[in-house]
């Protein structure tokens, strides 16, 4: 029978406690009679080895005169590390902070492992358990899994508008509070004492939310999807103005890591490709969704702003299959850079995985709370969603006045059967009623498009 994760675990802290002990170093044969394990010769040299490779034990002499030695410095840092009050973290996620805790100048330095993405086989291999996956789909659960692609996001856009733009832009270091994004997102105020720069990225933001949210049936794992998401996460936000939407041909750097990313222009094209093969295969939502937060930051295929895409990028399968979406709120930034370094220096999941599980449960339930606010939709609404969203996006767009406006909805309704014609023209009129900065983006018009629309409708 195959030993347990549990035990070998239980193997590995007697062995560290067991070089605690010989500050000088000690032999295999020593280790084995001090510990008092009992497993053999082979067993052990696979459990040191293991050790090794986590920089927790380090060699020194050769053959039979190898020593193993405890790594001091990281034992120590990993000892001192506790569990997040907010997230709870899994032993192998605080022996990886521990890990990461050691300055850059003791690290080793890495470079891009093409094994590490190679290796995945997808629906064979999975970052989640079962029963992981079954938690997440038990959270991520709505009224609407029967509905067409992107239903239920379309239902909560204006929140999910909010929250995501700002918690994604927070973890990138934005300081614009959920009110200043709020009042940026539906009154066009940028916020006093604040960058252009924090403003741009929220407002591409939301433009890359509607994009995935909107065109639900058109987009995936494809390259022209997460080239054009790139595209608008990067708007006016890159040194180079040709650099948004297009693949890095140069080498570049990652802050406070040791990690140096693919430099190949070819290469990285090459693995992007197999990345977003891998990634389509992929059956289950959550796994894809986890998946491409940990392959694409670490490939890095863009000059920057590749973390952004990832978690937009994740909400993808998601919002397809109509489940709660993930929008990072409350997660502490220092734990999702270090879940993403732990990647790119250690090609360790574990500690990503906690934020994005831990994560994923407080969007669902804010989302839960949310639609029960809401109270069920309108079925009819529902049934003419496609020409409504139509009609109102063609009136907006070439700021139709009134009166033409009239005409135009009623010789849309007489293109619908008989009993439905007069709440068609009764809900269009509705929708133009209450109109204003804040909801027009349901109906993919651009801010420019509703000022003008405002100005003919005398409602500025």
């Amino acid at each position: 029978m195959k030993k347990s994760q549990y035990n070998i675990k239980q193997e590995l802290d007697k062995i560290l406690k067991t070089l605690e002990l010989f500050k000088e170093g000690a032999s295999i044969e020593t280790i084995k009679e001090v510990s008092g394990l009992d497993i053999e010769h082979r067993t052990l040299q696979r459990r040191l080895d293991k050790l090794s490779e986590e920089r927790l034990v380090f060699k020194s002499g050769r053959s039979r005169a190898t020593l193993y030695h405890l790594n001091q410095e990281i034992w120590v840092s990993q000892s001192k590390v506790e569990e997040s009050d907010s997230i709870p973290l899994s032993t192998a996620s605080k022996k990886i902070l521990g890990m990461l805790s050691v300055p850059t100048t003791h690290r080793r330095p890495v470079g891009y492992s093409r094994e590490f993405l190679t290796s995945y086989r997808p629906n064979i291999d999975s970052y989640l358990s079962e029963k992981e996956k079954q938690k997440l789909a038990e959270l991520g659960k709505t009224v609407r899994l029967d509905q067409p692609a992107g239903t239920y996001a379309k239902e909560i856009l204006q929140r999910l508008l909010i929250d995501l733009s700002w918690n994604s832009s927070r973890l990138e270091g934005n300081t614009y509070s959920l009110l200043d994004t709020q009042q940026l997102l539906s009154k066009g105020r940028i916020a006093d004492n604040k960058t252009v720069k924090e403003a741009q990225m929220i407002l591409n933001h939301k433009d890359a939310i509607e994009f995935i949210v909107r065109s639900a049936d058109e987009i995936g794992f494809n390259r022209y999807t997460i080239t054009s998401l790139h595209a608008l996460l990067s708007s006016n936000l890159l040194p180079d103005p040709n650099a948004s939407g297009r693949l890095r041909y140069y080498g570049v750097g990652i802050t406070n890591s040791v990690f140096t990313p693919l430099g190949i222009p070819q290469q990285i094209e090459e693995m992007l490709e197999i990345l977003l093969a891998k990634a389509t295969e992929i059956e289950d939502p959550f796994e894809q969704a986890f998946f491409i937060m940990v392959q694409l930051p670490y490939l890095q295929p863009f000059d920057d702003v590749n973390k952004r895409v990832s978690r937009l990028a994740a909400n993808i399968p998601l919002n397809k299959r109509n489940l709660a979406p993930l929008a990072f709120v409350d997660v502490p930034e220092d734990l999702y850079l270090k879940g993403t370094l732990a990647v790119y220096e250690l090609n360790r999941i574990e500690l990503l995985k906690d934020v994005y599980f831990w994560a994923y449960e407080r969007s669902s339930l804010r989302y839960a709370a949310l639609r029960q606010s809401l109270g069920d939709p309108d079925p009819f609404r529902l049934k003419y969603r496609d020409e409504i969203k139509a009609v109102m996006a063609e009136i907006l767009s070439n700021a139709i006045p009134p009166d033409k406006a009239g005409k135009l909805i009623t010789d849309k309704a007489q293109t619908l059967p008989a009993n439905d014609q007069e709440k068609f023209i009764e809900t269009i009129d509705t929708e133009l009623l209450s109109l204003h900065k804040g909801n027009f983006a349901r109906y993919w018009v651009s801010p420019s498009e509703f000022e003008r629309w405002e100005t003919v409708w005398g409602r500025k």
